[in-house]
């Protein structure tokens, strides 16, 4: 799709572990390699700067720097007054709550490279005043027609209209006005939307064994103990006591029975989280409890996992309420002992669960508990509390917490944590200790663990609630499970309306009709009309995401198209099969073999010579390394790859010693050679060579780029009859003999002899065949892609040969 525009603007919506982050990545290489790209920036919120700094660089081998209000400063020393940062360092990934700054939008407005990409493009289009100034940012870059801008977002439409047509705006001003009703439209739009599910991928033959883990969802009730019953009971009495103080107006009532469900929140995750609440509400100013929390600058209110005030005058029911909720501290929580009798046969099992909190006091408590409950076990808690970057070490430290790597753990966290770290390689297993009030979370949560990459075949998600508590009882009634029946229905987790008022009626609704109790409060406020309310809002929203659902599916490219051109990359590639054959011959070569053990291999590269380990202490790779030879890679270990640190290392020193023997003397490692082998029955030549081309892309500007490839031919008197991979085939079956030392000697002497004739004769046929087929395969790519600019190749003649070796039939 990028590559049939002339200025690709995308907005790609996949669902959440599907791979926005390298679907972007790839365009943004292909077009780097295409000579179309100098200079990139990628703007996401501050919790994925050093995420997609790594991406980038482990992924697609690009170094960009990471601008955020902690590095710029520092980016910025020493630099000429005439020079940007951004013109200084052409990769850049950059925070949008430090650019988005008026005193800093405009200057990157004119220093930005015109290649963009967006990242959680969604949180950039609300009426919030971040998301105002974010949205104000990128308004502006996406007025040069020509920048490339790539939008990634897993919740493109949230049910808010206006602020998914200002999204679609970023593509082109016109597309905001979404007239769905116009074919025309429809189709414009649908050159620059993609929108997948999962079963979009799974529908389609890829060669791959398995793609995502399978699912399994349970529900976990438990029951209250009296004292936690009373308690909850005696909250909600007082809540629904201060909305009957409220006044007589049906406004009023709403918006205090609002503010009373900040505390029901609270009571229903924890005594601590309640009674957090209460003692904020009760302190003064310099006094409150409240640490600092890093929300980045979000509206998203369930990232905040601060326990919040309450909002009440302090009074005689207030202070009973906390010395009720002080008693409980002592006892034994019903919910935490539920969470353990959950947790225990996981754990027996080798799960390595992630349980997410709705509050700070909570994640605290229950980390404290499973510390006490699962002593050998490595439990941990990410919550608000930490600046993003002190959220991913923290996650980080687990992953090393123990030499061996096999050590279980449980990571405790609040929603500040479901959304931007992945947790794939390190969890399998999703606990909502808390339900959340929004269904979408709940799909944030596991979607940072249920993702593409994870290496448990299962990945189990387990709900818990109450059947006793009115409050988990009005969640799952009102929203959770009306959720689920609108995802069955429709295939997607629709999001809950935005509007706070039909919310609240059904919510308030449900919790007093569940007591038996103050149903003539209910009629007062006409609670059902608000609860119809919502259901008719809900249902809309479901039916619009239906329908862009199907607008947007996209069978444009089909498998068919793309397959022969992916099975030739790969060949050339190499496999992970290939890489560790690689691996497994140089380290063997190098005196240190690797060891197998269960489903991976170690490669113990402390053992290696010392300019060799110090090459890899440079590439972070130290100790015993582990390494995994299938996908997806089991926690703590690496896929071998072409593009490992190891094999990168590996393949320079080889290389190195080829053509200085001096460099690692005693390898016994040449460019030249000749023995006996079963593999031929007449005398046969291998030459390795290095073959240059030149690459001109004809399009508005042209474009002259170099290539280069590695090729091995087989020939028998002065005739190519073998190249590739069967030509490799017969270079690597074994010798028969050694041959006398004149003797190989002749061999090699008469074979550099006539190297001369090879070269311009059937070497430089072949060479210039090649060259046709890499023509031939720019035009097949670009004609798939309906662009208009065509390449032609020129061999650069003669090829350096960079390996020649006789093989002669052996006499057994």
């Amino acid at each position: 799709m990028a590559l049939r525009m002339p200025v690709p603007r995308l907005l790609i919506a996949d669902d959440v572990g599907i791979g926005k982050t390298i679907e972007a990545g790839l365009i943004l290489r292909e077009l780097m390699d295409r000579g179309e790209v100098d200079a990139f920036s990628v703007l996401c919120p501050p919790h994925l700067v050093e995420q997609w700094v790594g991406e980038l660089n482990v992924r697609f081998g690009i170094e960009a720097v990471a601008v955020t209000s902690g590095s710029a400063a520092r980016l910025e020393r020493g630099l000429p007054l005439a020079q940007t940062l951004f013109h200084a360092y052409p990769y850049t990934v950059v925070s949008l709550d430090y650019i988005k700054a008026e005193k800093r939008r405009e200057g990157f407005a004119r220093a930005c490279p015109d290649f963009v990409i967006v990242d959680e493009a969604h949180a950039c289009v609300g009426t919030h005043k971040g998301k105002q100034q974010r949205f104000e940012l990128l308004s502006g870059l996406a007025r040069d027609p020509q920048r490339r801008i790539i939008l990634l977002t897993a919740t493109p439409h949230s049910g808010d209209e206006e602020a998914f047509g200002r999204l679609l705006s970023l593509i082109e001003p016109s597309f905001g006005s979404m007239n769905f009703d116009d074919p025309r439209y429809r189709e414009r739009l649908a050159r620059h939307f993609v929108q997948r599910q999962r079963i979009d991928l799974l529908s389609r033959d890829w060669d791959e064994d398995r793609v995502f883990p399978k699912h399994e969802t349970t529900e976990f009730p438990y029951r209250l103990s009296q004292a936690h019953l009373d308690f909850q009971e005696a909250a909600l009495d007082y809540c629904f006591g201060v909305v009957a103080r409220a006044g007589l107006g049906q406004r009023d009532r709403r918006l205090a029975f609002w503010g009373t469900l900040a505390l029901m929140r609270c009571v229903g995750s924890s005594p601590a989280a309640a009674l957090s609440a209460l003692r904020n509400r009760m302190s003064n100013e310099s006094d409150r409890l409240e640490p600092q929390i890093y929300d980045e600058d979000s509206d998203d209110e369930d990232a905040v996992d601060i326990e919040p005030s309450t909002g009440f005058v302090t009074d005689p029911a207030l202070l009973a309420l906390v010395r009720q909720t002080e008693e409980l501290a002592h006892k034994a929580d019903p919910k935490l002992i539920a969470l353990i009798d959950a947790l225990t046969p996981l754990i027996k099992k080798g799960a390595n669960p992630v349980v997410f909190c709705r509050y700070l006091a909570t994640a605290e408590h229950v980390r404290d508990g499973l510390r006490k409950a699962f002593p050998k076990l490595v439990v941990e808690a990410v919550t608000g509390v930490l600046t993003p970057d002190e959220r991913r070490d923290r996650v980080a430290d687990m992953a090393s917490a123990d030499d061996a790597k096999d050590n279980q753990r449980i990571l405790v966290a609040t929603d500040c944590l479901s959304e931007g770290i992945n947790l794939q390689q390190l969890f399998d297993t999703v606990i909502h200790y808390d339900l959340s009030w929004n269904p979408t979370r709940h799909q944030q949560r596991e979607g940072r663990v249920d993702r593409f990459g994870q290496p448990a075949e299962l990945v189990r998600s387990i709900m818990m609630f109450s059947p006793d508590s009115a409050i988990d009882g009005a969640v799952l009634e009102v929203i959770l499970r009306k959720a689920e029946e609108i995802r069955k229905a429709t295939g997607v987790t629709v999001p809950l309306p935005d509007e706070r008022g039909p919310v609240t009626d059904a919510l308030m609704a449900s919790m007093m009709l569940r007591r038996g109790g103050s149903r003539q409060l209910a009629l007062d406020l006409r609670l059902d009309d608000g609860t119809k309310a919502m259901e008719a809002r809900w249902r809309d929203s479901s039916e619009s995401e239906k329908k862009s659902r199907a607008r947007f599916a996209q069978n444009a490219m089909k498998p068919e198209e793309v397959a022969p051109e992916w099975e030739k990359v790969r060949t050339l590639l190499g496999s992970p099969d290939d890489a560790r054959m690689f691996i497994e011959r140089a380290m063997s070569r190098f005196g240190v073999p690797l060891e197998p053990r269960k489903s991976v291999l170690i490669a113990h590269v402390h053992a290696l010579e010392t300019g060799l380990r110090e090459r890899l202490d440079q590439r972070n790779l130290s100790g015993s390394v582990r390494l995994a030879v299938v996908e997806p890679a089991p926690s703590g270990t690496a896929l071998v790859t072409r593009t490992h640190p190891l094999t990168a290392t590996l393949a320079e020193a080889l290389v190195e010693a080829s053509l200085d023997p001096e460099a690692l003397s005693g390898l016994g490692i040449g460019r030249v050679g000749a023995w006996p082998t079963t593999a031929v029955q007449q005398l046969t030549r291998l030459a390795l060579l290095r073959i240059r081309y030149k690459l001109t892309v004809h399009a508005r500007k042209e474009r002259l780029l170099l290539a280069e490839e590695a090729a091995i031919v087989a020939m028998q008197g002065g005739k190519i009859v073998e190249s590739g991979e069967a030509a490799r085939a017969i270079l690597n079956t074994p010798a028969a003999a050694d041959l006398a030392t004149s003797a190989r000697d002749r061999f090699i002497a008469k074979a550099k002899e006539d190297l001369p004739g090879l070269l311009t004769g059937p070497l430089a046929e072949f060479v210039r065949s090649r060259a046709e087929e890499l023509m031939q395969d720019h035009a097949r790519l670009r004609a798939a892609a309906g662009s208009a600019s065509r390449v032609t190749v020129e061999a650069v003649l003669p090829p350096d040969v960079i390996g020649l070796f006789v093989l002669m039939p052996s006499e057994d």
